[in-house]
């Protein structure tokens, strides 16, 4: 009996290590349905979440976000493990798997809700972003400047459940098929060493 309690207390005080551990990141690529698909193949990512942050509107509705006027961007909040993917990477692949430098849009998804955007939780989070920037612009990774929105995280409201793990429940869908398989392929290509293993 004794063994089985120090076990259980074991792997509470083991748990509450790993979770003090973890970071996050919330990040700003167009459509979440699109961001999300991408991180929840990224090594070292534990958990991602849509939804909404950099508005005006307490706990807003897809609805209400798609309009513009609640001042919110379609986000992703990346829970990941920083001993195997540093917040560097996090944000190359942010920068490589959407365009930075497209104002308020996305391809065809246009309006601020769609802006490309970084609430960093940390000032240390900001100044890597702002490195990061500078040497991508420096290496003219783009043609034109990138337009990436650097502000301090406040607020993360999650999305309606019917936006969690999107592409992976709706495939078939077009909007699926045309916009977010490609970005998750790209990824796949470039990122090929931080994908990953599947059972």
């Amino acid at each position: 009996m004794k063994t089985r309690i120090v076990i259980l207390i074991l792997l509470l005080f083991t748990t509450e290590i790993m979770a003090e551990n973890l970071e996050k990141a919330t990040l700003g690529g167009g459509c979440f349905w699109c961001t999300e698909a991408v991180y929840l193949q990224l090594n070292g990512v534990v958990d991602v979440k849509p939804g909404y942050s950099g508005g005006h509107v307490k706990n807003p509705s897809y609805k209400e976000v798609c309009t513009g006027r609640t001042g919110h961007a379609e986000v992703v909040q990346v829970t990941y493990d920083p001993d195997k993917v540093s917040f560097s990477e996090i944000l190359e692949v942010f920068f490589m798997t959407h365009d930075p430098t497209t104002l308020n849009r996305q391809g065809n998804d246009v309006g601020t809700q769609y802006r490309s955007a970084v609430f960093y939780h940390n000032q240390e989070q900001k100044k890597i972003t702002e490195e990061i920037i500078q040497e991508f612009e420096k290496e003219k990774v783009y043609d034109s400047p990138i337009v990436t929105e650097v502000t301090l995280f406040e607020r993360f409201y999650i999305a309606e459940d019917y936006h969690i793990n999107y592409f992976e429940r709706n495939k078939n869908q077009p909007y699926c098929q045309f916009v977010v398989a490609p970005k998750v392929e790209k990824f796949q290509k470039i990122f090929k060493d931080k994908v990953k293993k599947q059972n």
